[in-house]
């Protein structure tokens, strides 16, 4: 199989796209639950912030979990400002393709998005997902606040282990602090809902990610 070299590098900041100031103009509510998709959101609720693949499949797994509020979909950890879904695609903002989502604490604990995120995709495989390839397909959490930080990575290194046990790769999900977000185009948000046909490729390695396997570290 043929994969570009290019899509398969962070692009330096001299190589960057320069990316623009107006931001992407998104719907105010949630296609499928009539949530809001821009702030202000509930008192008491938290974000989380994923990159495991085609952002259509990934979104669609996190608003089907009981105490997930609202999803949307965007762009982040690159360096382009306000990008747009062809300049992400040509691999010159360094963006990953991710899910934001907003969730109750009350109600869904984010070691259960962890198992969502992991369970979800395959994190071994660098720059893809399948046949998608490129740095927007990378496998990526980006915490919103020190706790999941040190969930993220306490989850990660158990999980890694099982995978190994199981014949995989070690995991090469990057873990870091949650950069700016920028909202995708108004048609991938709830894009599945929106296009019951559509196809996404996102498959998980069936291997089984246990909340409470993995005890956070002080």
């Amino acid at each position: 199989m043929f994969w570009n070299s290019d899509k398969l590098k962070m692009p330096a900041a001299s190589e960057a796209l320069p990316g623009r100031e107006e931001t992407m103009p998104v719907p105010e509510r949630h296609f499928v639950n009539g949530a809001r998709l821009t702030e202000p959101f509930p008192a008491g609720s938290e974000l989380a912030l994923f990159g495991l693949g085609c952002f259509w499949g990934a979104e669609r797994k996190f608003w089907q979990v009981p105490g997930v509020i609202s999803t949307s979909v965007g762009y982040s950890a690159g360096q382009t400002k306000n990008p747009t879904y062809k300049e992400v695609c040509s691999g010159r903002t360094g963006h990953n393709e991710v899910v934001r989502v907003v969730f109750d604490p009350a109600k869904v604990s984010y070691e259960q998005l962890l198992r969502v995120f992991f369970e979800s995709h395959d994190p071994t495989q660098g720059m893809r997902q399948g046949n998608d390839v490129g740095t927007q397909y990378r496998s990526g959490i980006y915490a919103t606040s020190a706790a999941q930080k040190e969930k993220a990575k306490a989850v990660r290194d158990a999980f890694d282990e099982k995978l190994q046990a199981k014949g995989f790769d070690h995991i090469t999900t990057e873990i870091e602090d949650a950069p700016p977000f920028y909202y995708a185009e108004e048609y991938h948000q709830q894009y599945l809902a929106k296009n019951p046909n559509g196809s996404c490729g996102l498959g998980g390695t069936g291997v089984s990610c246990q909340v409470g396997i993995a005890a956070v570290k002080a």
